[in-house]
């Protein structure tokens, strides 16, 4: 199950990689593809290993912490300027996806790992509301914010932007909530099992 899990993640990383190059949707998607779906994924194929940031570093990969370096990096590099620097450069835009990749990886290996689970839900509750919190600042802006974008899907600048943020909203924001849910299920049985 946890080779599964590495493979697929591993897979779907250069689909996300590849969607980043078309227009601020496309960007969206490989934006999420690899925090919200390859990254949980490489990181249960991770827990527990020997290369398991969490495992490795438990007092610094931690779940509150994480989820700040996560905020940190999803917010800097949705600042117009940056956007427009990684959308013209495919060094810029590499830098880019690789902290998407670590941000998204560290968040979820520290929740998988976190001894108090209730971190990793409160980490991963913050994550999707921040998510959905920068999804509706872009998809709600009256003017695109992003004009470098080549626009796809028949789409002017300000619909590419407006879907582009629905897709951080609706991906990003479901995909931390069902992890959180995910980890309160595990948190709930094992208070179940435990003797009266």
């Amino acid at each position: 199950m946890k080779r599964t899990s590495l493979i697929s993640g591993l897979l779907l990383l250069p689909l996300g990689w590849i969607a980043s190059a078309m227009g601020m949707t496309g960007h969206m998607v490989g934006h999420m593809m690899t925090v919200a779906i390859a990254a949980p994924l490489i990181a249960h194929g991770l827990s527990n290993t020997r290369v398991d940031p969490a495992a490795c570093w438990p007092r610094i990969v931690s779940p509150m912490a994480m989820m700040l370096v996560e905020l940190a990096t999803v917010w800097f590099w949705h600042l117009p300027g940056l956007r427009a620097a990684a959308h013209s450069s495919w060094l810029v835009m590499a830098i880019e996806q690789a902290c998407f990749l670590v941000a998204g990886l560290l968040l979820w290996s520290s929740v998988l790992h976190a001894p108090q689970r209730i971190a990793g839900i409160g980490a991963l509750l913050l994550t999707s509301m921040h998510m959905t919190l920068l999804g509706a600042l872009i998809g709600l802006a009256p003017r695109p914010l992003y004009t470098h974008h080549d626009t796809n899907f028949g789409l002017d600048a300000l619909a590419d932007q407006q879907f582009g943020g629905v897709v951080m909203l609706v991906i990003g924001g479901a995909s931390y909530m069902i992890g959180g849910l995910v980890l309160l299920a595990g948190l709930l049985r094992a208070r179940e099992d435990e003797p009266a």
